[in-house]
C-alpha cells in the first residue's frame, strides 16, 4: 500500500470552503479541527450499499450526476432569524471533508472488486458503470471476517483465518493501521448484512470481559462487533447500517468514550420506517387515533435473501418494530394508541432485485372515534435511498471526531435522522420523529460553530 503524502499547507478543496464559509456569513469555531487532508473510509461488506455510494460519490466528483439525498452535499441551514436571508449549505457552514478528499476501501467475503459487485448488483445502470469502471474495478476487497454462524443464507469464499476471535480483531486492526499509513483520518461503516438476533450477555457489560470473550471465541461476539472494537481500539468512529447488536453494548459504549471514537445509532433509516417518521409524528400531532398499522415488503437483493432467514428476519423487525411505540407514547394517550396493531412482513422475491416495494395499511380514526384509512404503496429503490446516508454519516462522524465536545460523549445522538433504531444514553428514550432529529441535527451543527440556536419561537416578529 502506497505511504501517505504529508500535507505541505491548504488544499484547493479547503481555500475553496474557506473562501464560501466567509461569504455565507457563518462563523468558524476554533473548537472543531479542520477536514484537512485526505479521510479514509473503510466500508464493512462492498455489496449493492456500498458500491451505489462508491460510484456515486465518484460520479459527482466528475460532475456526472449530482449528490441527491445527502444533506451534507445539498442542505442548508438556516442561522439567525427568518429576515436575515442566511440560508449557508450544510457544507459550507461546518469544516466537512471535501468529495474529492474522501479514499475507499473495505472488506467482502467475495473477492469482487467494486466494479464487479456493483455489475452484480444491478442497482446502476450499465452506461453509468461503464464511465467509472477504470475507478470502481482498482478497488478490492480485503478478505472478511465472517461466520456463517451469524448469517446463515451466505457462503463467504473470501474470509479470514484465524486461531479465534482476538486473532480476527488483530487482523482488523492491522488492515486499519495499514489503511491510515496512506490517509490523515479514518472512518468505518457497517455495510454488511444483517446478523442473527442476539441479546446483550455478560460479555458484553465491560471492556475486559468482551476481550476476555474474544480469546475465548464466545458466541455472543458477532463479526460486526469484531470490527467495531478494531475500530473502536483505534480510536476511528464506527457507523452500523445494519440492525445488529454491535455498538450499543456497554463494553464498545465504554471503548468509544475512552478513545474518542464516535459511535451512532444502527440501521439505515431508507423506505418503510422513513416513511413511518414521516406519517405517524403528523397523526399525533393532530391527535388522530390509530388502530392497526400492516407492512409488507418484496425485495430481491442480497439483503432480501438474508432477511428470509428468521434469525436475521428477527434482528429486523426488532428495529423496524419500536419507531411507532416511541412516537406514539400510548402511555400519554392511552385513547389513541394503547391498543395498536403493528405487523411487519418481509418477502424475499428475487425478480424485483433492489427495488424495494413496501405497503403500509394504516387504520385510523378520528372526531368521535370515526375510522378511517391511509395506504401507502412506496416502490422505492433500496441502496439508492442508503448510499446518501451512508455518506452523510461517514462525513458526520469525522467532523465529530474532530469536535473534542462531540468526540469525549461516545454516543452521537444528534445522528438519530438517519437511523431506525437511535442510540440514546442509558435511561433515556429515543427520538424518533423524523423532523425531531432534523432539528436537533441543526442545532448540534449551530452549538458547535457557536451559533445561535433555532427555537422558532418567533414572538420577536410581532413586536
Amino acid at each position: 500500500m502506497a505511504t501517505k503524502k504529508k500535507s505541505t499547507g491548504k488544499t484547493k478543496a479547503s481555500s475553496t470552503k474557506a473562501a464560501l464559509t466567509k461569504a455565507s456569513g457563518a462563523k468558524v469555531s476554533g473548537k472543531v479541527a479542520p477536514a484537512t487532508g485526505k479521510l479514509g473510509v473503510m466500508i464493512v461488506g462492498l455489496g449493492a450499499v456500498a458500491t451505489t455510494m462508491i460510484a456515486g460519490v465518484e460520479a459527482v466528483r466528475r460532475g456526472l450526476a449530482k449528490p441527491i439525498g445527502s444533506l451534507t452535499q445539498m442542505g442548508t441551514i438556516r442561522l439567525g432569524k427568518r429576515t436575515d436571508n442566511k440560508s449557508p449549505l450544510i457544507r459550507d457552514f461546518v469544516p466537512l471533508a471535501d468529495l474529492n478528499d474522501v479514499v475507499f476501501t473495505g472488506w467482502d467475503i467475495f473477492k469482487d472488486t467494486v466494479y464487479e459487485s456493483a455489475a452484480h448488483a444491478k442497482v446502476l445502470d450499465e452506461k453509468t458503470l461503464e464511465k467509472l469502471k477504470p475507478y470502481l474495478e482498482k478497488i478490492k476487497p480485503m478478505p472478511a471476517v465472517f461466520d456463517q454462524y451469524y448469517v446463515k443464507r451466505l457462503h463467504g469464499t473470501h474470509v479470514k483465518k484465524g486461531k479465534n476471535k482476538r486473532d480476527l480483531a488483530d487482523q482488523v486492526i492491522a488492515d486499519i493501521r495499514n489503511f491510515k499509513k496512506t490517509v490523515d483520518r479514518v472512518v468505518m461503516i457497517w455495510a454488511g448484512s444483517t446478523e442473527i438476533f442476539l441479546e446483550p450477555t455478560a460479555v458484553h457489560q465491560t471492556i475486559e470481559a468482551f476481550e476476555k470473550g474474544l480469546e475465548t471465541d464466545d458466541i455472543g461476539i458477532a463479526p460486526s462487533q469484531i470490527y467495531a472494537y478494531a475500530a473502536l481500539s483505534e480510536g476511528v468512529p464506527f457507523a452500523n447500517g445494519a440492525p445488529n447488536l454491535t455498538v450499543d453494548i456497554p463494553a464498545l459504549i465504554e471503548l468509544s468514550k475512552r478513545n474518542a471514537a464516535p459511535i451512532c445509532g444502527k440501521d439505515f433509516k431508507t423506505g418503510q420506517t422513513f416513511m413511518k417518521t414521516v406519517l405517524a409524528p403528523a397523526f399525533k400531532a393532530r391527535m388522530i387515533g390509530v388502530s392497526g398499522w400492516f407492512s409488507t415488503n418484496i425485495l430481491g437483493n442480497r439483503d432480501g435473501e438474508v432477511l428470509d432467514d428468521p434469525q436475521s428476519f428477527k434482528t429486523k423487525e426488532e428495529s423496524k418494530l419500536g419507531s411507532l411505540e416511541y412516537i406514539f407514547q400510548p402511555e400519554l394517550y392511552p385513547d389513541l394508541y394503547k391498543d395498536l396493531y403493528h405487523k411487519i412482513r418481509i418477502n424475499y422475491y428475487p425478480p424485483r432485485g433492489d427495488d424495494k416495494e413496501a405497503w403500509d395499511n394504516i387504520d385510523i380514526f378520528g372526531w368521535l372515534g370515526y375510522p378511517m384509512q391511509v395506504k401507502v404503496n412506496f416502490l422505492c429503490r433500496d441502496s439508492i435511498l442508503a448510499a446518501p446516508i451512508a455518506l452523510d454519516l461517514v462525513l458526520f462522524l469525522d467532523l465529530a471526531k474532530r469536535t473534542p465536545e462531540l468526540r469525549s460523549k461516545g454516543i452521537q445522538e444528534w445522528l438519530s435522522f438517519y437511523l431506525k433504531s437511535p442510540q440514546t444514553a442509558a435511561g433515556l428514550y429515543p427520538e424518533h420523529d423524523l423532523f425531531i432529529q432534523s432539528m436537533k441535527l441543526k442545532n448540534t451543527l449551530r452549538h458547535i460553530m457557536g451559533a445561535d440556536l433555532i427555537t422558532h419561537l418567533g414572538l420577536e416578529y410581532y413586536d
